[in-house]
């Protein structure tokens, strides 16, 4: 009688076990197949000066002074948002992602983000990736132009649109073990500009 109760109670953890496999894989593959947009940039400091809030006389003398000077570093934080569009039946998650981020052609920085995101099904959610990388190493060498145009464009005082291709590889949880998207999926806009 025990061991059938013990069988019994086994068979059932399986059968839920399961269940919760095939909606996790379910989860991952509608991820991949979710739309997304830009939405904004908020959050964005230079050198620890807050710029969200936007620019004044001042603080252009201050960033000014930072680009044109020695300054050993420059660290560019900022957070990403991006609309996620769910267009499936059924939810769609992720366990968490690696990105690559190019503006202009020039590689800014990689990183990974430890975020769980649920959407419902036909929904849409602001996926918010807290972005930050030091500036000098991009203002030397060929690139510096270009990314001084783009830091204008962050500040919102530049002339020339920045095209940035945001590439994100989102991992997944499948039962207890993490499991990594094998391609990047491609998120292009561009900001600033007149």
């Amino acid at each position: 009688m025990k061991s059938k109760r013990l069988i019994l109670a086994f068979a059932v953890f399986l059968t839920f076990s399961g269940c919760n496999v095939v909606k996790q894989l379910e989860g991952a593959f509608n991820f991949t197949q979710c739309k997304f947009d830009y939405k904004s940039i908020t959050n964005l400091s230079l050198s620890g000066t807050n710029l969200s809030k936007g620019i004044t006389a001042a603080t252009i003398l201050q960033l000014t002074s930072l680009l044109t000077g020695n300054a050993s570093t420059l660290p560019l934080n900022f957070t990403l948002n991006l609309n996620v569009s769910n267009p499936n039946q059924s939810i769609a998650s992720l366990n968490g992602l690696q990105y690559i981020l190019n503006i202009d052609d020039v590689q800014f920085t990689t990183g990974t983000v430890s975020q769980s995101v649920h959407i419902a099904a036909g929904g849409t959610q602001v996926l918010p990736l807290n972005i930050g990388f030091d500036l000098t190493t991009l203002l030397k060498g060929e690139s510096k132009n270009a990314v001084l145009n783009i830091v204008k464009n962050f500040i919102g005082i530049g002339s020339q649109k920045s095209n940035v291709t945001f590439q994100i590889k989102p991992s997944f949880n499948i039962g207890s073990y993490p499991v990594t998207s094998p391609a990047f999926i491609p998120v292009s806009f561009s900001f600033g500009g007149k």
